[in-house]
């Protein structure tokens, strides 16, 4: 499960820039954030078994190959910019309604626009 995961912490420097710091296993983790508990809710049933540390929000999905562990501020940023991004809407054509008939497009003057049948 964990054998081919990256793990990455992200955080602020002081210069208020992100800093990314990549962890080969949990240990190195456990030196810096006190592991607080076992993720057993995760919707994304490969994060479910990872450990929950103390000060980071996590684990979270980036990709097939990296799980990411994020602080508080980083995750409230990011959070905010990923909800204030403009999606480009789709225009979808309307559809006619079941059982209609479409009208036919003719041009004004013509016989089949008065109604009458030619010959």
């Amino acid at each position: 499960m964990l054998a081919n995961k990256q793990i990455r912490v992200v955080t602020r420097a002081s210069d208020g820039s992100l800093r990314i710091k990549d962890f080969e296993d949990f240990d190195q983790i456990a030196t810096l954030h006190d592991q607080v508990g076992i993720d057993d809710c995760s919707t994304d049933l490969t994060l479910r078994g990872m450990p929950l540390f103390r000060g980071l929000i996590g684990p979270l999905a980036e990709g097939k190959t990296v799980v990411r562990y994020e602080s508080p501020e980083v995750f409230e940023a990011l959070t905010k910019e990923w909800s204030y991004a403009k999606t480009k809407r789709r225009r979808r054509k309307a559809k006619p309604a079941a059982g209609s008939v479409p009208i036919p497009n003719v041009p004004m003057g013509s016989p089949m626009s008065t109604g009458t049948m030619v010959p």
